[in-house]
């Protein structure tokens, strides 16, 4: 299926949606097709360290991705799910309280999952006490803090600080992610690492989680 992963590598929409419904129409096992959108993550990824893509091509392939994934899905629940497939992990993401941007924050749920994560994306504009009550319940490996206004720099910080108090803060990394996060907005929150692109977002999932 290397037309369906250069497809996909070059942003090739069309040819690629329909690629991706030719090969599971000709029996092709959706875990088959997923493989060959894990080897394109890996492709852009690439380029996009190269300065080859920049954000509007991960805009791009997160859209493309997402449409992709969404045509794969039922192949995957009829044929894989008696499988039982282990997940690299559980990422738990949203934008924080006050903050109503989601771009990046969607595109880098996507790509995570693409990567073998499994997702709860809660929204936007997300009051710390309910992403607090999810973590506790859901229990991920992963909590993923967004927003790209310098407002939601107080929220991430009292999530952080309350996944403490729960005595959750050791059993879980803490990523922020907006277009405005560097090194010192890291250290007021209490995160583990920030991040400005979905690229890596999931590099540091895979090095936390053991993931090749």
């Amino acid at each position: 299926m290397q037309d369906l992963v250069n497809a996909v590598v070059e942003l090739m929409e069309e040819e690629a949606l329909e690629l991706t419904r030719k090969y599971l129409e000709a029996g092709k096992s959706g875990k088959e097709v997923f493989g060959a959108y894990q080897q394109a993550l890996a492709g852009i990824g690439a380029r996009f360290e190269k300065k080859e893509y920049f954000v509007p091509e991960l805009i791009m392939s997160g859209e493309l991705m997402q449409a992709g994934t969404e045509i794969i899905k039922p192949y995957l629940t009829a044929a894989d799910s008696a499988g039982g497939e282990k997940k690299l992990g559980k990422a738990l993401i949203a934008t924080v309280e006050g903050d109503i941007h989601d771009i990046g924050k969607n595109i880098a749920g996507m790509m995570m999952e693409i990567a073998g994560l499994e997702v709860r994306d809660l929204g936007v504009d997300v009051p710390v006490q309910s992403l607090l009550e999810e973590a506790k319940n859901w229990q991920p490996d992963i909590v993923g803090l967004s927003g790209l206004l310098t407002l939601a720099y107080t929220p991430m910080k009292a999530v952080v600080d309350g996944l403490k108090e729960a005595g959750l803060r050791d059993k879980v990394k803490v990523i922020i992610g907006g277009g405005q996060t560097d090194e010192h907005v890291c250290k007021y929150v209490g995160a583990d690492v920030f991040a400005t692109d979905a690229m890596v977002n999931v590099a540091w999932a895979k090095k936390w989680l053991g993931g090749k």
